[in-house]
């Protein structure tokens, strides 16, 4: 693999730096060969965590001449994004670890998509999971793999989450941020909501993370079997967004998949309200004023 160092000088995000990353390798396999790209950018060694309070790990110098990646035992999916995650933070030179030379890193980090302001340790989390998530899962070669695909399914996820070797809810973030369509994903942890991914053209999910999944969804409808994704079902879109008043409800639709150990991944579609003809509209406005005003 010809990438080095050099190539990514002055790169400072995650973005510039897996767009150096991909010009060096511009025919990259996939699953992406991420320890393969460690040796070649710096990182002597892989070594095994043992320590229940952290996920991942790296020991540098100051310099960041070279690095050893420490990474928990556990599936593979989990261990590639660890291993991902540390590169990132070594590869960003701005990152200052915690202790001099030393990054600990726990599990909630590598679930972090947001930092508070002025929080900058979260802010280097966030940065070092925009990088794993982006190296893993290229743009360009994840577009390439959804190109088959139509409409949304979480059948799609799991394909994703099998070529490129992530974990499922890795490929659930980008299989909404990539998809053309108006798609959520709902991490259901215990009958609860534990994370939420959209799309950019997705309204705001009303359920807070941490409240129960409301009675009416194709969640508790089941018996759902495990590891297989439901069919594809109609739901009422007030118990996942909110319709205004006095206008046309969107449709929205579900789909469920269990997961081990409680969890479980919805998937949310929204369908665009059709566009009223001129007649309709005429007489939707007349029934609004005569409701509103009282007449009869």
């Amino acid at each position: 693999m010809p990438i080095s160092r050099i190539d990514l000088a002055d790169a400072r995000s995650p973005e510039a730096l897996v767009k150096r990353i991909l010009q060096a390798e511009p025919n990259l396999s996939v699953p992406v060969p991420i320890q393969e790209l460690c040796a070649r950018l710096g990182i002597l060694r892989l070594e095994d965590l043992d320590n229940a309070e952290f996920e991942g790990g790296l020991v540098t110098d100051a310099k960041r001449s070279e690095g050893t990646i420490l990474v928990k035992r556990g599936g593979e999916p989990r261990r590639r994004f660890t291993i991902a995650h540390e590169l990132g933070h070594f590869l960003m030179a701005h990152h200052v670890p915690d202790q001099p030379g030393r990054f600990l890193c726990k599990s909630s980090d590598l679930l972090r998509l947001t930092a508070k302001v002025g929080d900058q340790r979260q802010r280097r989390e966030v940065e070092a999971n925009r990088f794993a998530g982006l190296m893993l899962m290229p743009p360009l070669l994840l577009r390439g793999a959804m190109a088959a695909f139509r409409e949304p399914d979480l059948q799609h996820v799991l394909l994703l989450a099998r070529d490129f070797a992530v974990g499922k809810e890795v490929a659930a973030r980008s299989y909404v941020q990539y998809h053309p369509e108006r798609i959520a994903v709902v991490v259901v942890g215990n009958g609860r909501v534990q994370r939420c991914y959209r799309s950019l053209s997705f309204p705001d999910i009303t359920c807070a993370v941490g409240s129960p999944v409301a009675a009416g969804s194709l969640y508790h409808s089941g018996p759902h079997r495990p590891d297989i994704a439901s069919d594809i079902a109609a739901c009422s879109p007030d118990l996942w967004i909110d319709v205004k008043r006095d206008l046309r409800a969107p449709s929205l639709y579900e789909q469920v998949y269990l997961q081990q150990n409680g969890f479980a991944m919805i998937l949310l579609r929204l369908e665009p309200v059709p566009e009223e003809s001129a007649e309709e509209r005429k007489l939707d406005e007349g029934w609004r004023y005569r409701f509103h005003s009282g007449r009869r």
